[in-house]
């Protein structure tokens, strides 16, 4: 099982950024899906997460201005963030736990993709 994650750039503050993360492999069913980031000299954080029935958290920073969705069939996860601050500046990971094809329990974790939001 791979996770990819793609859409990370460089934006101007108040602009807008799609991040997308796709699961790939011998995958039986996703259960949690999330991004974190993390910044130099930080803790990584929990930016926002979606339960396979859509129940979804964010971190109080990004409320409002984030919107975590996801596509069951495609086995997609994104993040869609508005109003983008010098903050928000980080690496972003995907991440996911799920049962494979075996039926086991496991943990992975996307590549990061580097957001950069300029002031």
């Amino acid at each position: 099982v791979q996770l990819q994650a793609s859409g990370g750039g460089l934006v101007q503050a108040g602009g807008s950024l799609r991040l997308s993360c796709l699961a790939s492999g011998s995958i039986f069913s996703i259960n949690v899906m999330s991004w974190y980031r993390r910044t130099p000299g930080k803790e990584r954080e929990l930016v926002a997460s979606i339960s396979s029935g859509g129940n979804t958290n964010y971190l109080d920073s990004v409320k409002g201005r984030f919107t975590i969705s996801r596509d069951n069939a495609k086995n997609t996860v994104y993040l869609q963030g508005n109003s983008l601050k010098p903050e928000d500046t980080a690496v972003y990971y995907c991440y996911a736990n799920l049962f494979d094809a075996r039926g086991d329990f496991v943990r992975y974790w996307g590549q990061g993709t580097l957001v950069t939001v300029s002031s």
